[in-house]
């Protein structure tokens, strides 16, 4: 299985010289944590991630600083040089990347570094539940035919 195959399309994207507060705006009014940081690349083209936000980000790098969320940029608090993942690679691919960092999400890009989609591990695990309802359907068909034979 191929990332391509799982990825979310259209990820939810901020540039870095907005407000925070727009961010967590953003956030809630689309029930997520997480924000893909990018710029045009080149003008006029699909963006590329230059970093990533999460609602954690904001909690820890602002809130338990005691800062003033409205003064502060994504760009100041952003995970920078984001680790992203090939629409190409494997799912075993993405795994391994998402878990040497530590991450539940990581970006996705085409050949040339455009960002294309967002993997989650939600998405993840919503394929593999639907590969092992296929093997389960292959058992009990089994089952079944083997039992319509033998009276």
């Amino acid at each position: 299985m191929f990332v391509s195959e799982i990825c979310r399309r259209k990820p939810v994207t901020i540039e870095a010289h907005e407000e925070l507060e727009r961010a967590a705006r953003l956030m809630r009014e689309r029930h997520i944590g997480y924000l893909i940081v990018v710029e045009p690349y080149p003008p006029h083209a699909a963006p590329r991630p230059i970093g990533v936000l999460t609602d954690r980000d904001i909690v820890i790098g602002v809130l338990a600083k005691g800062a003033d969320p409205r003064l502060v940029k994504v760009g100041d608090v952003m995970t920078r040089e984001p680790v992203v993942v090939s629409e190409d690679a494997s799912l075993n691919r993405a795994l391994t990347e998402m878990r040497a960092i530590g991450v539940r999400r990581i970006p996705v890009v085409d050949a040339v570094g455009q960002l294309v989609g967002v993997l989650s591990l939600d998405e993840v695990l919503d394929a593999v539940a639907e590969e092992l309802l296929g093997v389960i359907d292959s058992i009990r068909t089994e089952v079944r035919t083997e039992g319509a034979r033998r009276p």
